[in-house]
């Protein structure tokens, strides 16, 4: 067969079935949407000290000036577009409603400021050299923090617990 003689065949059609949730298309509404609180806390889900760390959060936040979202929820990086991916998983992620955000201890800082017991606690960011050291203490809590939260690698670990504090 030549090429003069092969006749281009039409593609076949497919029928397209686009699913919407309140009038959005599916793929833009992948998410439970906004609260529309003044904060939002972006932090990782995975894990378990962060976890703890939550709900102690949701326990002061009276006022409910916190969103507090897992980093792994989806739509979440396409809500805040200008933070990294990997910097969901290096630090915790605090986005004010005008989109000021901080990470890291600075994010604690400012959580521990909205919040009203935290104000008992935030005064202590204004003694001189805390907030660099908090930063590094900070920096290490995130590297090491599926170690210390007794994560999965504590299934492996050796029984050694006494549990008759009498016996010696």
């Amino acid at each position: 067969m030549s090429n003069s003689a092969r006749t281009t065949a039409t593609p076949a059609m497919v029928p397209v079935v686009l699913f919407t949730v309140k009038g959005e298309p599916i793929t833009t509404f992948t998410s439970a949407p906004p609260l529309n609180r003044p904060y939002t806390v972006v932090y990782d889900g995975f894990c378990k000290v962060c976890n703890r760390l939550v709900k102690l959060l949701r326990k002061w936040d009276r006022t409910q000036q916190l969103e507090i979202v897992a980093s792994q929820q989806p739509g979440v990086q396409p809500r805040f577009p200008w933070i990294p991916a990997r910097a969901y998983t290096e630090s915790v992620q605090l986005i004010a409603a005008n989109g000021r955000t901080w990470q890291g201890a600075a994010a604690i800082e400012q959580i521990l400021d909205v919040l009203p017991k935290g104000k008992f606690l935030s005064w202590i960011f204004s003694i001189p050299f805390v907030r660099p050291l908090a930063e590094k203490f900070y920096r290490w809590f995130a590297r090491n923090r599926y170690m210390l939260g007794c994560g999965d690698h504590c299934q492996s670990r050796p029984l050694d617990v006494m549990f008759d504090e009498g016996e010696r």
